[in-house]
Order: C-alpha cells, then structure tokens, then sequence
C-alpha cells in the first residue's frame, strides 16, 4: 500500500509554514501524513500550522520534542511514523513539494534512500552564504568522485529513508541534521540502493535559519571521512551494526 510519512522539524516557523503545507496538499499525490515535530508549547508554528489544518486533505500529526533540538525533533518524528516511507522536509520549503511524487516513485523502485540533489543536473542552489556553499559543495563532490558516494549532494537534509534503515541501522550521531549523512554513508557501506531527484534551493525569505554549520561541523566530519574510509578499507570492523 502506497503510504509517506513526511516530517517537519520546526522552530518558530509561524510564518512559513502555512505556505509549506498548502504547497504539499497542491503538488503531492501520494497518501501522506504530515507530522510538525517541535520543542515547545509556545512555538509559534503551532497555532499557524492549526489555522489551516481543516483545509488539508492529509491528517497533520503534531509530536512534540521532549529533548530539544532539530536532531531529536526529526528522530521523535521517526519514532512516531510507521509508514514504509519518511520523508523529512524544510519547514521553510516553499519550492520543492512537486518532487515529493518522484522521491517515492525512486522509493517504490526499491531505493532505501532517495536523496534531494541540489548538485545534480536540473537542481541548484541559489543565495547560500559562499562559505557554506564551499564546503558542502566540495563535501559532495569529494564524496561523489573519490568516495563512490553514489549521489551529487551528500549533505542534504531533504531526504527520504525507507522503513529498513529506520528499523536496523542505530544513529550515532546526535546533532541537527548530520544523522543524513550517518545514513547514507552507511546505506553505501552495506550496498543498499540510494537514488536522487534534483531539487532548487533559495535562501530563506522569512524567519531565522538555525543550521549551525560551525557547530556541527565536527560530526559531519565524523561521517566524511566514514564515507572514505569504508570505500579504501573494506575490512574496518564493526563498520554498521545493525539493530537487534
């Protein structure tokens, strides 16, 4: 049965959020839930996000974050979802609903991960501060060409993963969105299918960004050089342990 989970972590995204959910109800056709994943009562994507949710044709599930931060947030929205298929996706995306209907598609065609490419022919990424563009541009690349990555954007946060990584591969890592390239780094390493669609990407008109580059840095760093070191030296023990 075709069925998506789609997780939204949120912080304060009063202001976008009605536009995101009215985008997904236009442009995606597959059977969804949506679930608003936030640290606080007093988030203002709540009462946005509720105004119009009468208007939407998928159920809109709220879990609430009890440990704080956008990685819990995403891995409480995982927790909560049991669908073949989650999805995590920008609250600040306005552009990007009309490719949604591919990523599952690329799912059904047996990949456990379909990975929104910015870097790929027919995607781009427009407005970035060029310090972050560098580096997760170089990132990719270098994952790309030297690693046997087998995509063109490898820090993304926009991706989906199928039900089999959620329930056998453990996450290690514990900060924003680094846990992406936890996953696909692994899901390379045990050989699993991994596909892309290109997608744009604009710099935020509204609200704060929190994608902390520096302060992650270090464990993106961990899950780089992961990706190199599982391509050169096969024989690293205890490279992914699944779950029991």
């Amino acid at each position: 049965m075709d069925r998506l989970d789609i997780v939204i972590p949120v912080y304060n995204e009063g202001e976008n959020i009605a536009t995101v959910l009215k985008s997904l109800k236009k442009d995606v056709s597959t059977p969804s839930r949506v679930f608003i994943c936030y640290d606080r009562d007093d988030d203002n994507t709540l009462p946005a996000a509720k105004d119009i949710g009468g208007e939407l044709p998928y159920e809109m599930i709220f879990v609430k974050n009890n440990a704080g931060g956008v990685h819990n947030a995403v891995m409480a929205g995982f927790a909560a979802s049991d669908a073949p298929a989650v999805l995590v996706f920008p609250a600040d995306d306005k552009d990007n609903a009309g490719i949604i209907d591919r990523m599952y598609e690329k799912f059904k065609e047996g990949n456990d991960i379909v990975a929104a490419s910015r870097f790929m022919k027919g995607g781009c990424m427009k407005g970035c501060p060029w310090l972050k563009s560098f580096l997760v541009r170089s990132a990719s690349f270098t994952l790309y060409w030297l690693a046997s990555i087998p995509i063109k954007d490898a820090s993304n946060g926009f991706r989906l993963f199928s039900r089999k990584i959620l329930d056998t591969v453990p996450v290690e890592s514990s900060q924003g969105f680094t846990y992406s390239l936890e996953f696909l780094v692994k899901c390379h390493r045990l050989r699993w299918k991994i596909a892309e669609v290109p997608s744009s990407w604009h710099q935020r008109e509204k609200g704060e960004s929190h994608f902390r580059l520096f302060k992650w840095l270090p464990y993106y760093l961990r899950w780089y050089f992961y990706g190199f070191i599982t391509r050169y030296l096969r024989k690293v023990p205890e490279t992914v342990r699944l779950k029991r």
